[in-house]
């Protein structure tokens, strides 16, 4: 089993969410999974368009909830899962997420607590929360949390520290 780590990191917009996205998608190899944890609304599906741009991937992604996976072309292709009206783990076994997960491209799946017992242990777990506050920045601010192979997320927590300073 791979050695894990976290890191947790404050943003204040939406913009800021698009770029932690774009940050991780130029750092991530074939293969990897991003398995998406958080409520309606907490920005998962801006954190995919980030990733999106970061993989080069010129069509802006839309949450593919009803078809429950769209597949977008960059430098290496994104599959994009939302996984919010499953209503079984078989149903994602029917559509063969296995090819998807195991292949050439990056996987980014959206509400994974729904199906915690499917990923690898190589995945990258990103956990999106609104903070609970009165205050109006609350509506765009989130905490994010990144846990993932120890050796991956040392070497990203310094880009991250240097864009989004504590």
């Amino acid at each position: 089993m791979e050695e894990k780590e976290s890191v947790e990191i404050y943003l204040n917009s939406s913009e800021e969410t698009l770029k932690l996205g774009e940050i991780i998608g130029k750092s991530l190899n074939p293969g990897s999974i991003i398995a998406l944890v958080g409520d309606l609304g907490a920005g998962k599906t801006v954190f995919v368009k980030g990733l999106a741009k970061g993989l080069g991937v010129e069509e802006e992604p839309n949450s593919p909830t009803f078809v429950i996976m769209n597949a977008y072309l960059g430098r290496m292709p994104l599959y994009h899962f939302d996984l919010y009206r499953l209503s079984d783990e078989d149903e994602l076994l029917g559509i063969g997420y296995d090819e998807y997960f195991f292949g050439s491209g990056v996987s980014a799946v959206e509400w994974a607590d729904r199906v915690s017992g499917i990923f690898p242990d190589h995945t990258i777990k990103i956990e999106i929360k609104i903070p609970e506050s009165d205050s109006e920045d609350s509506v765009t601010q989130r905490i994010v949390k990144i846990e993932g192979n120890k050796k991956w997320v040392s070497s990203f927590k310094n880009t991250v520290e240097q864009v989004f300073p504590a």
